[in-house]
């Protein structure tokens, strides 16, 4: 493995309803919401769900296109989900969240074997889609 410095510290998700989908990331994926509660009362702009200690995931509303001015064409991201975002899981919370999962109903992709990542090749993965049509891959490595 590469000693880096460098962490992931958040990725932002497009959604049309931040409390909705702060609800189905926290019902049926199980990441902790943060700053829900303020966001409801509008004291801040969106909220966010805990991945780990480092890692964020905010859910911007697509309102905010208009607010998207940091760098030119920032703004034409809007609607426009990432390809997909891994998250990575022991084996006994991997097979948990595909409970969870089907337990509210959620399509999932079939588990898939030996698949590339950051720490090698992952014995078992599978796809799923948020409300908002956010694709995630969960996975799990062998310890």
């Amino acid at each position: 493995m590469t000693k880096n410095s460098m962490r992931l510290d958040h990725v932002v998700l497009w959604v049309t309803d931040p409390v909705a989908a702060a609800r189905f990331h926290a019902d049926a994926v199980g990441l902790e919401p943060v700053r829900l509660t303020e966001f409801i009362e509008g004291k801040v702009p969106f909220p966010s769900m805990r991945v780990n200690e480092e890692t964020l995931l905010d859910l911007a509303p697509r309102t905010f296109v208009d607010q998207m001015k940091m760098l030119p064409g920032a703004a034409d991201s809007a609607g426009h989900p990432v390809n997909h975002v891994c998250l990575s899981l022991p084996a006994e919370a991997f097979d948990a969240l595909r409970a969870r999962l089907e337990h509210h109903g959620v399509p999932l992709s079939d588990i898939g074997h030996d698949s590339f990542g950051a720490r090698g090749n992952a014995p078992r993965t599978f796809y799923f889609q948020d409300p908002d049509g956010n694709v995630f891959e969960a996975r799990h490595y062998d310890d």
